[in-house]
């Protein structure tokens, strides 16, 4: 008999993955955790019934999560990331050689070592660069208590549900603000809009006091299924956003980096939102 997974998010709909090989699980009565090869996907994990992340598509959610900030922002030479244990972002984030110190908080140093052991490529040996500086932490409470200031700030956290839950709650995002430069970005993963569209309302709710500007930009994530995937954008510098094509290619060919999803028109385009995310947040 095949041995599969099935995704649980939505309790009437998921997908299916064949398991071809289980290379570790464990259930801390916590969480449930789950690394398998798959034919199709390559390297997947999974947490909690809900997939977290796949060796085929990831460049898409971190070079977008990354590369979006990075090159709106231009000189971006301090860098925090919230979460992000299997280390994708911190490998984009290394690429900008402008960059003169990463700092990651993530609440547990097994989940990065898991993912240096099953999910290599992820981290792509960042965690051995002497610009990254790696904090076993509270994500929230590392932003209220945090007396640095950071150029972008990056959450890669779980769905809000769970231990992710804390990373989309107002005390969170006030302490964001708190490190944040005046003119910096505050970037994070917020779901598949389309049947995630609470998440959206919930989160431009929390941001907007905070910031001049709030707001989405997108991307497709295949094995995040069900729709484009948004990402949450706050600033209190409205440039940003502005940023022409033109200058975004300028900024792409200086840095000299190569990717496989993101390009400066991608970028520009990925600001453009749906009607029905555009109803949402009125």
């Amino acid at each position: 008999m095949t041995n599969t997974y099935l995704e649980t998010l939505y309790p009437t709909w998921g997908q299916q993955f064949v398991m071809d090989e289980v290379l570790f699980e464990v259930d801390t009565g916590h969480q449930h955790l789950v690394i398998f090869n798959n034919a199709q996907w390559g390297t997947v994990m999974a947490l909690d019934g809900v997939i977290q992340t796949t060796e085929k598509d990831e460049f898409i959610y971190h070079e977008m999560m990354t590369h979006v900030p990075m090159l709106a922002h231009g000189n971006a030479k301090k860098v925090l990331i919230i979460g992000g244990g299997d280390g994708g972002i911190l490998r984009e984030v290394l690429k900008h050689e402008s960059v003169e110190s990463v700092t990651q908080v993530e609440i547990d140093q097994q989940v990065i070592d898991m993912c240096i052991q099953y999910l290599p490529n992820h981290s792509a040996g960042a965690y051995d660069n002497p610009k990254a500086n790696i904090v076993i932490d509270d994500g929230v409470e590392f932003v209220n208590n945090c007396t640095e200031k950071f150029d972008i700030i990056i959450s890669d956290s779980t769905d809000p549900m769970g231990p992710g839950e804390v990373l989309f709650t107002s005390r969170f995002y006030q302490g964001i603000k708190n490190c944040l430069n005046d003119d910096g970005v505050f970037v994070a993963q917020n779901g598949v809009s389309f049947l995630q569209t609470d998440e959206v309302k919930t989160t431009f709710k929390r941001l907007s006091p905070l910031f001049k500007e709030a707001g989405f930009y997108s991307g497709a994530v295949p094995t995040y299924v069900g729709g484009i995937m948004t990402f949450a954008w706050a600033t209190d510098n409205l440039a940003l956003k502005q940023v022409d094509v033109a200058t975004l290619e300028s900024r792409f060919a200086q840095a000299n980096i190569k990717t496989r999803f993101y390009t400066p028109a991608l970028h520009k385009g990925s600001f453009a939102l749906p009607q029905y995310i555009l109803d949402a947040l009125i």
